[in-house]
């Protein structure tokens, strides 16, 4: 059940009843009629602005036509137990305690409680992480993996079709350096020669040891004697050892990718010149030059002829070069070849996370996109802003074994992947992020991970010393409970759970999720702290009995925080 839906349907079934009787006049299209939760000093249920919307088409004032609606409603609905108005013509609904049992009765053992039922169903494609198959992880990288996967599992919940995907940039001078830097480890191990630590493109990571070992051992065939004659199948071995790594690092992480898209396969196959054909047919690209860019010294800039794709036609501010000045494609050309195969494997939807160094890439590649489909919005980008690591109010650097940065491997062996998924999500992914190690410790209200799977693992603690199991479904023969103002209070914020769902797929903005259920936890742990001093709220009674009613409401607040920890892909320990 999702009241906001359930009250926005009636309210539209009373005003064209009302229509019908020639008692109100509606507009052409009803859609802009809202259901929402009011402000909290207004101490109701619901508000509707149906009063507004019908104003000008009656050619009256809201307050009047909002006087009118109201005795309506409360003529048609038995669960409404008040109506008050307030300007400038909102309707505010306070409902009944038959109406939570109502709903506690028709969401107690619904399964998916929350998820949008009325959604067309879509097929996605989110493309994340996406790192350079150079090494291992880092920490910046987890929050836009979490990101990614837990966009999907939002998706999934609300019953749409996903594909996670990986792009490999395995092709270009940045594999080059990398495949090199596995060439003089490998002749390091096997002739104790001095690996050249003085070329800045080299990667120095101890990581790369592991790699050349790892290829030696399985490749005793394989010279080193000439990079040249090794080249291409040492890049191969390399970025095979390199995706391993990513691999058990997003595994760690509780992530799992359903394809891995490799560029140098695109490059095999020529996508590069088909896409540029396409683009060349529908008057796309053309040959130009192009300024310098800004903050780059003018005088140094050479204006030659290039390639360049329209990219201004689409509202970015300069169009985009296709080829470099030797004429091979520039990275942009591969990007917009790949995302040509992505819109011939026909998805409705693609999704891009990227990290904080790519939103100024946004524009250009959501302009190409528009271009070869034809279509606005087809490509979503949300950008992963930079995470801060905090240790004793201070800046946390952990080991640098790897080379120059924190992997992710560091960080789950510190604090684990629960806490690593929860608190990357506890913030807007467009906003910095404090990852505070002292804070995700403590097992106190400050650590909002703890918080909410203490909530639940107090609820199991219930059913288990009552000699029940949390993960049965309930069965209830009567519903006439008189739930407390404080367990109503709870219902409440239960009943706004899929209105959190709604906002957070409508704008993929997950960190909606546990904010949300951390308040929900706070407000549950508020009135278990409330039987320690008045025995009528305490679960349990001196018997070792839970009433039904107790039970019934215990149920159905763990199935909401069992629901959005799994869309987190976050644990809930029964015991802690």
């Amino acid at each position: 059940m999702n009241i906001f839906k359930l009250y926005k349907d009636k309210i539209i079934d009373i005003i064209k009843s009302a229509n019908k009787k020639g008692l109100i006049k509606l507009p052409d299209n009803l859609n802009s009629i809202n259901v929402d939760l009011p402000p909290k000093k207004f101490n109701c249920d619901l508000s509707t602005n149906v009063s507004m919307v019908l104003s000008k088409p009656n050619n009256k004032p809201p307050l009047e036509i909002a006087e009118l609606l109201s005795n309506l409603l409360k003529k048609e609905d038995k669960y409404i137990e008040k109506l008050t108005i307030e300007k400038p013509g909102f309707i505010n609904i306070n409902l009944n305690s038959e109406f939570w049992n109502f709903f506690a009765k028709d969401i107690l053992n619904e399964k998916n409680y929350g998820s949008q039922k009325n959604l067309n169903q879509k097929k996605y494609l989110i493309e994340f992480v996406s790192a350079n198959p150079t090494g291992p992880l880092h920490v910046g990288h987890s929050r836009g993996a979490i990101l990614g996967d837990v966009i999907s599992n939002l998706l999934k919940f609300n019953n749409q079709i996903v594909t996670k995907e990986y792009y490999v940039n395995d092709y270009g001078n940045q594999i080059l350096h990398f495949s090199k830097s596995v060439y003089f480890r490998a002749r390091e191990l096997l002739y104790n020669e001095i690996f050249p630590t003085d070329n800045p493109d080299l990667y120095p990571g101890d990581y790369i040891k592991q790699i050349a070992k790892n290829i030696i051992d399985q490749n005793p065939n394989l010279k080193f004697d000439d990079f040249d004659l090794i080249s291409e199948n040492l890049t191969s071995l390399s970025v095979a050892e390199s995706l391993k790594m990513v691999k058990f690092n997003l595994n760690n992480l509780g992530i799992k990718h359903d394809n891995f898209a490799s560029e140098t396969q695109i490059v095999k196959n020529k996508d590069v010149d088909k896409v540029i054909k396409k683009l060349q047919k529908d008057n796309f690209v053309y040959k130009g030059k192009i300024k310098a860019p800004e903050g780059e010294d003018n005088s140094n800039w050479i204006e030659r002829q290039q390639l360049l794709f329209k990219s201004t036609d689409f509202g970015d501010d300069k169009d985009r070069p296709l080829q470099k000045a030797d004429e091979t494609w520039t990275y942009f050309a591969s990007d917009v070849a790949y995302h040509f195969t992505k819109l011939n494997r026909n998805y409705d939807v693609l999704i891009n996370i990227l990290g904080a160094d790519h939103a100024g890439y946004i524009k250009r590649i959501t302009s190409v996109v528009e271009a070869l489909s034809g279509e606005k919005n087809k490509l979503i980008c949300k950008v992963s802003q930079l995470v801060k690591l905090i240790k004793d109010g201070k800046p946390f650097k952990m080991s640098k074994r790897k080379g120059d940065y924190i992997t992710v491997e560091d960080l789950i062996e510190e604090v684990g992947k629960d806490a690593t998924r929860f608190i990357m999500l506890n913030r807007s992914n467009d906003a910095e992020i404090d990852f505070d190690f002292t804070k995700v410790k403590e097992k106190s209200k400050d650590n909002p991970l703890y918080y909410v799977q203490y909530c639940y693992a107090r609820i199991s603690s219930v059913f288990r010393n009552t000699n029940k199991n949390i993960n049965d479904k309930i069965n209830i023969s009567k519903y006439g409970f008189d739930y407390s103002k404080d367990e109503i209070n709870i219902l409440k914020k239960i009943a706004a759970w899929p209105r959190c769902i709604e906002v957070s797929l409508d704008k993929l903005e997950p960190h909606r999720i546990p904010v949300y259920l951390y308040e929900l936890s706070s407000d549950f742990h508020s009135y278990w702290n409330m039987g320690k001093d008045d025995i009528t709220k305490r679960f349990i009674d001196k018997n070792n009995l839970i009433k039904d009613e107790k039970l019934v409401f215990l149920k159905i607040v763990a199935n909401v925080i069992k629901n959005g920890m799994n869309i987190l892909g976050v644990e809930t320990p029964e015991k802690m």
